[in-house]
């Protein structure tokens, strides 16, 4: 009898499995549902309710798999089986007009048809299937190799977990997409992130990438993200003879691709609607960055092939950054960690670049005073992909008289006391070292993730402690008690313990990161890294001269005086002592030596745009290798790696004869190592 029982749940989970399945394609990626919301719902909780009693029913394309899994120590590498390449950028009709002569020279009197589709604005990644079920997807990474994000992926509900139609028969099948964040998941996932005192996302771009590279898939489950594919890798085996082709092909595999991807007969249909969408991208609910050209047909893209960086047979047409006109309805002063006080802009607001904004970036006084922004302005902002836009000009020709302008302030807004402008600095600061709006941004500077990383304290929970009067200083908060924290507004017992637990965890830190977080003034990430490098404790570097660190390649007298008088001062030593006595650790890592390799001892500038690595992962890379980076070209240096529209750096590299590496040689030669 329970072998019966068994049986038909096994066919009844099946059955659900493929009606759960379908209907989730009819929602998330043809947007057409057949069935309401609560039949779904009942069908998904039988499923769960014959998964718990039969474990051994669950499988891998399973609906009730996207919840997420245990978190990882960290993502795996993997290798492409084909590289993620970039794209080239366009700017204007000419350069496409250009794309297309190009094309026509290398086919000479053949028909060319392109292919048109939105750029989205997200993260790239490619997916697998074997025997039409998903089983791996990564990151674009370096364009080589990938971080394996698949149990992230596995949460984005418009990504099949098991193919249908055409495709659910291939041994194996892999495509690239692009994860995405509409514009109200992202509006909403901020505004969670600020109740919660979480620092917030610059863009959708981020928030898509920081959420798919998330250790704890729950996290990324909880998080509304979507997907377009656009392309089939090694096509030819499955059938498609065009891109377009293509896309329908995914489509119907269950891949969710972008509807208003458009077929295009000339390079003049191709510019026509790149016109078009320029002036309508703010009418779309994601982000789009620009368009991608495509030539159609498969076997013209391979005779056209590509470089070591861009396929010649595509281009992407960058959209110029959005502008939008509105009022400036008051000038306010903010206080930073530093002491620096820097105007921003209230406005009326507007809708830019798919979000409704409200402020904008003034930058300093002498900026305010240059462009004459007054209260009362008509101006023109401009968003380039952060959360805060800026003034790109004031509308003087709308000003009706009544327009107030901006004095700088002599009294800090927040303490009172009187600011000061440093000498040759535009800066204007308070020069209160008590002042509470510079205590409450170095705490929060301090619990950030490239200084402590402490997680649970943002800013919401570090303005309660100050108001509580339980911090005084970034010291304090090891110091904290559960019991203290449960009273507070928002804390209960499970938040307190995991803030204590935070804090406890970002004891053990590496010691650059304990000096990033002191927020000693002109050191960053960089020099932090530096110092570590010459001193093995911050007792060593607190008792170093500014004549010492000066002999420091990097380190220049004005960075040498800023240390030294910063650990002088009695309130930062009494600090330091009471982070000693918590427990935090003060002495730097000692790393193995690195095998020799061409980098060893060399310093390495990276300059221009680099197109298979980010700069800080080609950094990192060289730093593995036995070499040092710098910002800056000097007779000190070995070698310089020039990327695209490199600029001052690859001039004076020419200058000095410093040798030139291309993005390539470098790659050559770090895979040459390993």
């Amino acid at each position: 009898m329970a072998e019966n029982n068994f049986e038909a749940a096994r066919k009844r989970s099946e059955e659900l499995r493929d009606e759960l399945n379908y209907h989730n394609y009819r929602y998330y990626v043809l947007d057409d549902p057949v069935i309401s919301d609560r039949e779904y719902d009942l069908m998904l909780r039988e499923l769960i309710e014959l998964e718990t009693k039969y474990p051994q029913l669950i499988t891998p394309d399973s609906p009730t798999q996207r919840v997420g899994g245990e978190p990882l120590p960290a993502f795996k590498t993997v290798r492409h089986t084909y590289p993620m390449l970039s794209l080239g950028n366009v700017f204007s009709d000419g350069e496409l007009r250009e794309f297309d002569r190009r094309i026509r020279r290398m086919l000479p009197g053949e028909k060319i048809e392109y292919v048109v589709e939105l750029k989205i604005d997200g993260l790239a990644v490619t997916v697998q299937y074997r025997e039409g079920q998903f089983v791996l997807g990564a990151t674009r990474g370096n364009g080589i190799e990938g971080e394996d994000i698949s149990l992230n992926l596995r949460t984005i509900k418009s990504l099949p977990l098991k193919l249908m139609g055409p495709a659910k028969d291939f041994s194996f099948l892999e495509a690239r997409g692009e994860a995405f964040l509409s514009f109200a998941a992202f509006e909403k996932l901020n505004r969670e992130r600020e109740e919660q005192g979480e620092a917030l996302f610059a863009n959708p771009r981020n928030a898509a990438a920081g959420s798919l590279r998330q250790l704890d898939s729950k996290i990324t489950a909880k998080r509304p993200l979507d997907i377009f594919f656009y392309g089939l890798v090694l096509p030819e085996g499955l059938g498609p003879k065009t891109h377009w082709e293509a896309l329908k092909f995914l489509r119907d595999s269950g891949l969710k691709t972008n509807p208003e991807a458009k077929f295009c007969h000339d390079i003049e249909e191709v510019i026509e609607t790149c016109r078009l969408w320029e002036k309508k991208r703010n009418e779309l609910s994601y982000p789009i960055d620009g368009i991608v050209v495509k030539l159609n047909s498969f076997e013209q893209q391979q005779r056209m092939g590509s470089t070591s960086k861009v396929p010649r047979w595509a281009i992407a047409y960058k959209f110029p950054a959005e502008q939008a006109r509105t009022r400036v309805k008051e000038i306010i002063v903010q206080v930073g960690r530093t002491g620096t006080i820097t105007p921003l802009a209230k406005l009326e607001p507007v809708r830019l670049a798919g979000t409704t904004v409200s402020r904008a970036s003034l930058h300093n006084f002498d900026f305010v005073r240059s462009k004459d922004i007054r209260v009362g302005d008509t101006v023109i902002i401009q968003k380039a992909g952060e959360i805060i836009p800026e003034v790109v000009e004031v509308v003087t020709s709308a000003r009706s008289g009544e327009e107030k302008e901006f004095v700088v302030p002599d009294k800090c807004p927040v303490c009172g006391e009187k600011t000061a402008q440093v000498p040759g600095e535009v800066a204007v600061k308070c020069t209160n070292l008590a002042c509470p709006g510079k205590l409450k941004e170095g705490i929060i500077h301090f619990a950030s993730k490239e200084a402590m990383d402490i997680e649970g304290l943002g800013p919401a929970v570090v303005n309660q402690l100050l108001e509580a009067g339980l911090i005084k200083d970034a010291a304090d908060l090891y110091y904290l008690q559960k019991e203290q924290l449960v009273k507070l507004e928002r804390f209960g017992e499970k938040s307190a313990e995991n803030l204590l637990n935070s804090l406890e965890k970002s004891k053990a830190n590496p010691l650059n990161r304990l000096l990033v977080a002191l927020g000693i003034p002109l050191i960053g990430s960089r020099g932090a890294n530096i110092l570590v490098e010459h001193y093995p404790s911050l007792e060593a570097l607190m008792a170093a001269t500014e004549e010492e660190l000066t002999q420091i390649a990097e380190i220049g007298p004005k960075m040498a005086w800023s240390i030294v008088h910063f650990f002088q001062r009695e309130e930062n030593r009494r600090v330091i002592d009471k982070l000693v006595k918590a427990g935090v650790n003060t002495r730097a890592e000692q790393k193995p030596a690195a095998e020799d390799s061409f980098f060893t001892g060399k310093r390495v500038v990276f300059t221009g745009s680099l197109k298979l690595f980010t700069r800080q992962e080609a950094k990192q890379i060289v730093e593995s290798l036995g070499g040092k980076t710098s910002d800056s070209v000097s007779k000190k240096t070995d070698y310089v790696v020039v990327g695209e529209d490199a600029g001052s750096k690859y001039k004076k590299a020419l200058e000095l004869q410093i040798p030139i590496l291309t993005e390539e040689d470098f790659a050559r030669l770090i895979k040459e190592k390993r």
